[in-house]
């Protein structure tokens, strides 16, 4: 196990890039569940106020792209980027395109199926690294800015 995490910090050797980073996640995840739903409200009336019968549906597909591109963009949501958060891939880098959108997959199935989002939010406050169920499937972690 240790060789899935060689390109990651040491929490032991180099808590500072753990340090707060569950509590952070919570306050990223906040923003950009507000920014979610505003984007959603926006794109509303270009529906003809239809979109408000399939509102969670249009919901997970806005927060869906938005998660997908400001990952692929820079590794952090603009929550995390407020939270001074990043996404490290396996390796230690910052995420890609594909990287993104299997993350933003693995989320939006834990925020469809509420037990495993409860489990991932504990493995994300009870691990050394922080990590939740996806990170820990694709072998990524969540980190302070360097």
């Amino acid at each position: 196990m240790t060789e899935t995490f060689s390109n990651h910090p040491d929490p032991i050797r180099a808590p500072q890039f753990y340090a707060s980073v569950p509590s952070k996640r919570l306050y990223a995840w906040v923003v950009d569940s507000i920014i979610t739903i505003a984007m959603t409200l926006a794109i509303i009336p270009f529906t003809a106020f239809i979109g408000l019968f399939f509102f969670p549906i249009l919901a997970l597909i806005i927060g869906f792209a938005y998660r997908s591109l400001t990952l692929a963009s820079s590794s952090a949501t603009w929550g995390m980027r407020i939270m001074s958060i990043e996404l490290r891939d396996a390796r230690g880098e910052r995420f890609d395109f594909s990287q993104a959108l299997v993350h933003t997959l693995g989320y939006s199935i834990s925020v469809i199926f509420f037990l495993i989002k409860i489990v991932s939010m504990i493995c994300m406050a009870g691990s050394a690294r922080g990590q939740g169920l996806t990170d820990m499937a694709l072998g990524s972690v969540m980190i302070n800015r360097r």
